[in-house]
């Protein structure tokens, strides 16, 4: 007989599995439901727009990287940038299995290859979500307004969530929940709290990490002949993030794999042509995949050709800070004892003077 843990465990998938089919199955029955439109839809896609909305979301995904390494910068951990992209990169591939927490685990597991303690690395990758979700859920309800009257009559509930957004981005809050989070899994507490310095990077990155998102749809959805102007890109920028929100919070399969889906031509439909925004919906999908595999195959190239082990530092700060300290992108060396034999001759020939 099944464990009851094993029991419940099986029925979260069974649920998952089923809600993400559901939440598919309606995406391709409403493409299904317009097929005879979408050939001219098609034909209306060219190879400098798809590139374009590609470079765009390499740019979303890089702000991601940059607001988690501002985070981790604040606890005192200072990546070089290669590092922080390896580590960052390849730790989000794991989003792509079932549950939120293996981004933060390889995370924390590539960074102890480079000294970070796994309980920084975990909060940064952490807290950084947080400040993402948070930010996503304020742009959307600034967006509403855009999206049509319509947008605004029934996702009105949506403006409920920006108390708590606002709450995710207060320092105070944010280092009394990383504490309790802290205590609840017996996990040493943190030396220091997140400062609003740090917060205050990491919502910024997380702005160009939307901005760069919502662009990579909006040029989808003008090279499918949607129209085009800055009301399309506010519309865009709010639906996307919108969407990944719902994904991210509902937690049924992998990637927000089918609740973004559904929710995105929901919010783009009051202001855009339905098979436009369904071709959108679907070319974005793909396009974040493939970026979602090349950022790390580019970033462990960087990494292995120039520097296989980059140099490392504390920052002045740091409340990890350690009598190690990294040369030449070699591990930790600790120092050679005063009065013992130098390594080079003219530290050697210096101690012969000195004696």
């Amino acid at each position: 007989m099944p464990h009851p843990t094993g029991s419940w465990r099986l029925a979260g998938r069974a649920v998952q599995v089923t809600l993400t089919g559901a939440l598919l199955g309606l995406v391709g029955w409403s493409v299904a439901r317009r097929w005879d439109e979408m050939p001219g839809v098609l034909d209306k896609l060219s190879v400098p727009g798809l590139l374009l909305a590609g470079l765009a979301a390499v740019a979303g995904g890089l702000g991601g990287c940059l607001a988690w390494r501002a985070v981790l910068a604040d606890f005192g951990a200072v990546l070089p940038l290669r590092g922080a992209a390896r580590i960052f990169f390849v730790g989000q591939l794991a989003k792509y299995l079932p549950g939120k927490v293996w981004p933060i685990v390889v995370q924390a597991r590539l960074g102890q290859a480079y000294g970070v303690p796994g309980r920084a690395s975990a909060a940064a990758a952490l807290l950084a979500m947080l400040v993402t979700l948070g930010t996503g859920l304020l742009l959307t309800a600034a967006a509403l307004p855009v999206l049509g009257d319509r947008a605004v009559r029934d996702y009105w509930w949506i403006l409920l969530a920006v108390p708590p957004a606002l709450l995710l981005l207060w320092p105070p809050l944010v280092n009394r929940l990383l504490g309790a989070l802290l205590r609840l899994t017996r996990r040493e507490p943190m030396p220091g709290p997140l400062s609003p310095r740090g917060i205050a990077g990491a919502v910024g990155w997380s702005l160009a990490t939307w901005l760069g998102y919502g662009t990579h749809l909006w040029l989808l959805l003008v090279d499918v002949g949607a129209g085009g102007g800055p009301e399309l890109l506010l519309g865009a920028l709010g639906a996307f993030a919108g969407s990944w929100s719902v994904g991210f919070l509902l937690a049924v399969a992998p990637a927000g794999l089918g609740p973004r889906e559904a929710a995105l031509p929901l919010l783009l439909g009051p202001t855009v042509a339905g098979p436009a925004t369904l071709v959108a919906t679907v070319l974005s999908r793909l396009l974040l995949t493939l970026v979602d595999l090349l950022l790390p195959a580019v970033a462990i190239t960087l990494t292995s050709r120039w520097s296989p082990r980059l140099p490392f530092r504390w920052s002045s700060r740091s409340p990890f800070r350690s009598p190690f300290r990294w040369s030449s992108g070699r591990l930790p060396r600790q120092s050679t004892p005063a009065g013992s034999a130098s390594t080079t001759g003219e530290s050697a020939g210096s101690a012969t003077r000195q004696s």
